[in-house]
């Protein structure tokens, strides 16, 4: 058995940002696993830009934000292990771990998870067709582009209308694809109205409403049969069917293990300090609510990081479970992250802000109760799937009861 003083599961820019505030809090052995055998997550199948400029002061490409992650993890003197997977969480801080020189099992007095997010694929959105080739998520198209110079269609229609979603028609354009529309099930686009116009600008036509009901091909995508908003058919030819967006938390090893998951978000549910319901046990990055900026899970990493070091510093971890009050929320929000409450603890809060999530397109009055008594609140238009910040007060510390009302309008 190895240990470690803490051990971080994941080498996207939470992971890597939660290692160096680590070292430079002056933790001394903090190791980094990794199952992919390069840093960057996600960023590195980006062949596009920005990346870093907040965190390092300047733009980089996706593969360049990874060299520059990896070497401030030199820098900073932090253990890296890449070509390691983690197969299971223990309690107290143990992980069953493989790696090509077998199965061990590491130890350390705290462990962050911070493994990420990723798309929904075609078989989880219950899509009905042929399985023809060129069927693939944004993930695996960026990987395709990045890692091998290819391109797996050139015709291919676009589905969902995230952020993720214009990043895959700038992938398409700028390697010589043109996506024949973009299609959104929702009433209304995800991204903001502004980005919208990027498809349009770029010559592809956007439709609201409209879902995708069957995909046909042979031994290739042929056409994409797609029900638009008004009830008809459309029948689009086209050579690939390109799923975009709809992250869900890469949360398995929690879902497995005592700490498990929070149904709205689908990540483990944390204390502001980004403590899980088992107090050696952080969380940080898109593991917690899908889905955020490298820059957002950096800024966040570091400050988990930062809890994390005050913890270690004032020594062991208690069992303090029955302190515990979740954090209630009228629909439709749909997820509040921090979503515990850990009464008594002393540190300096990693989220200043409650990060909410709505379902669908909802207008009215948002407020914040502490123990039955409203301390903040707005009115507005909240749209779905858009980050929401509700200011995080001193009370909400040391309150029996944190609920977030939500009153539509009539």
């Amino acid at each position: 058995m190895s240990e470690a003083d803490v051990l971080i599961v994941g080498g996207g820019p939470a992971g890597v940002a939660a290692a160096l505030e680590l070292r430079r809090q002056s933790v001394a052995r903090v190791v980094l696993l990794e199952r992919e055998p390069h840093l960057g997550g996600a960023t590195r199948h980006c062949s596009h830009s920005p990346f870093g400029m907040r965190e390092f002061g300047r733009v980089y490409l996706g593969a360049a934000y990874g060299r520059r992650l990896e070497a401030e993890i030199a820098r900073a003197g932090v253990e890296l292990r890449t070509g390691h997977s983690v197969v299971r969480i223990e309690p107290d801080g143990q992980l069953h771990v493989t790696s090509p020189r077998g199965v061990e099992t590491l130890a350390a007095k705290r462990l962050l998870i911070a493994t990420g997010t990723r798309e929904t694929p075609r078989a989880a959105r219950l899509v009905s067709g042929d399985r023809p080739v060129g069927v693939v998520t944004t993930g695996a198209l960026q990987a395709y582009v990045a890692f091998h110079g290819l391109m797996p269609f050139r015709r291919p229609l676009i589905v969902g209308s995230e952020l993720v979603s214009l990043s895959a028609v700038l992938t398409c354009k700028s390697h010589g694809a043109r996506p024949v529309a973009m299609i959104e099930p929702g009433p209304h686009p995800l991204a903001p109205a502004p980005l919208m116009a990027f498809p349009r600008l770029m010559g592809v036509p956007f439709h609201a409403g409209a879902e995708l009901v069957d995909i046909k091909g042979t031994t290739r995508v042929e056409e994409a049969t797609v029900r638009l908003a008004d009830g008809t058919e459309r029948i689009f030819a086209c050579d690939g069917v390109l799923f975009t967006g709809r992250f869900t938390p890469e949360s398995a090893l929690l879902r497995q293990s005592a700490i498990g998951v929070d149904a709205g978000s689908s990540g483990p549910a944390i204390d502001p300090f980004g403590r899980t319901a088992d107090p050696h046990v952080f969380a940080a990055g898109n593991l917690l609510r899908a889905v955020e900026t490298g820059g957002w899970s950096f800024r966040e990493g570091r400050a988990v990081g930062r809890a994390m070091a005050e913890d270690l510093a004032r020594g062991e971890a208690g069992d303090d479970a029955d302190a515990l009050i979740p954090v209630t929320f009228d629909p439709p929000i749909k997820l509040a992250v921090p979503g515990l409450i850990r009464r008594g603890a002393r540190a300096t809060p990693a989220f200043p802000d409650f990060q909410l999530r709505f379902l669908r397109r909802a207008r009215g009055r948002l407020a914040l109760l502490i123990d039955g008594r409203e301390t903040w609140s707005a009115r507005g238009a909240w749209m779905p799937e858009r980050r929401v910040l509700v200011p995080i007060p001193c009370a909400a510390l040391t309150a029996d009861a944190v609920h977030l009302r939500f009153e539509e309008a009539a």
